[in-house]
Order: C-alpha cells, then sequence, then structure tokens
C-alpha cells in the first residue's frame, strides 16, 4: 500500500497555491525567482502576501516538475497542462514530461500524472522512477 500524498494549501482572496512536496525535485525556481512568496528560511514557506496573484501564477508556472500548482478561486479550477506531451532533458537533472500521462510502476500498479513529472537520470533516487532531488548531493552530470 503506498503512503498518502502530501499536499499543503496557500491561499490570498485571489488564488490557492498547491504544493506536493513528495513532488517536487528542488530545482529552486520557485525561491531563486521569488523569494518574497517563496522563501525555505520562513515557516510557513509560502508567502501569499509576498507578491501580487499574477506574478505568483507566473512563477508557479515555471515549476517544472509540477509539485506547484495553483487554484484561481475566480475559476475554481486547478492549472493544468495541455494535452500536448513534451519532453525535456533538464542540465544535470532530471527527464521532465510535460503533459498528462499514466506510469506504470515495477509492481504492477499505475498513476496518473497530470501536468509534469520528473523521472529520475542518475539512478541516485529513493523514490524511483521519479526524480527525488539526490543529483544535487551527488554531483550528477548531464
Amino acid at each position: 500500500m503506498s503512503e498518502k500524498e502530501v499536499v499543503k494549501k496557500y491561499s490570498n482572496d485571489d488564488l490557492t497555491v498547491v504544493w506536493k512536496p513528495g513532488m517536487c525535485i528542488h530545482s529552486k525556481k520557485c525561491w531563486k525567482g521569488l523569494l518574497q512568496v517563496f522563501n525555505p528560511q520562513n515557516r510557513p514557506w509560502i508567502n501569499m502576501e509576498g507578491a501580487s496573484t499574477k506574478r505568483i501564477m507566473k512563477q508557479v508556472d515555471e515549476c517544472p516538475s509540477g509539485a506547484l500548482s495553483y487554484i484561481s478561486k475566480e475559476t475554481k479550477t486547478e492549472t493544468e497542462m495541455s494535452d500536448e506531451i513534451k519532453v525535456e532533458a533538464l542540465e544535470n537533472g532530471p527527464l521532465m514530461v510535460h503533459g498528462a500521462l499514466k506510469v506504470t510502476n515495477s509492481d504492477g500498479s499505475v498513476e496518473t500524472k497530470k501536468r509534469a513529472t520528473a523521472f529520475c537520470r542518475c539512478g541516485a533516487s529513493a523514490n524511483k522512477p521519479y526524480c527525488d532531488g539526490e543529483h544535487n548531493n551527488i554531483g550528477f552530470t548531464a
């Protein structure tokens, strides 16, 4: 039986940012791009009052793993990728697959991924086939 997925939500008057830490590959794009909102030194680490809703949405859209998404209170729908599937090899990092897909694990279980999925390329992930950011600790280059 798999563990229950951890999901955290942070809201302002217009937007809810959804964070799924188990999907995070620690690319640092969120906090390097908008430290006023995404600051790993703070608790909670997401401050929804740190920037405009539009700016927060723009930064969340840059999350390569899909660990960050948002729900607009106006539309009440979560951000999703288009039906197009895009594969991208990140420099010194994971293989990113953007778009909706079904992943069949080695034990035969099937998972549906809706936005972006980071697959391990370095071989060191403790969460295979997914990236857990371990490439940063082992000096992986590719």
